[in-house]
């Protein structure tokens, strides 16, 4: 069962509450999404870390019920 827009959402969410989050389905299948996350706690963090931190957030799900995220990653004063 592939996760929706609205499912990842919630997941970033919970990992991240002050984000400001964009998220695009690329194929209209709820499988292949491009996603821009905003958060103040990627501050000091590298971008490998602050994308480790995103793919932890999915709590397992990436490759799973969610097959391609294309992400973006990015501090408010980016």
């Amino acid at each position: 069962m592939a996760m929706s827009q609205d499912q990842l959402t919630m997941y970033l969410l919970k990992a991240f509450p002050d984000a400001v989050i964009d998220i695009k389905d690329l194929a209209g299948d709820n499988d292949h999404f491009a996603a821009t996350v905003t958060s103040s706690s990627f501050h000091g963090k590298t971008r490998i870390q602050q994308h480790k931190m995103v793919f932890d957030a999915l709590e397992g799900h990436m490759g799973t019920r969610l097959h391609a995220l294309s992400l973006k990653t990015q501090t408010p004063e980016e």
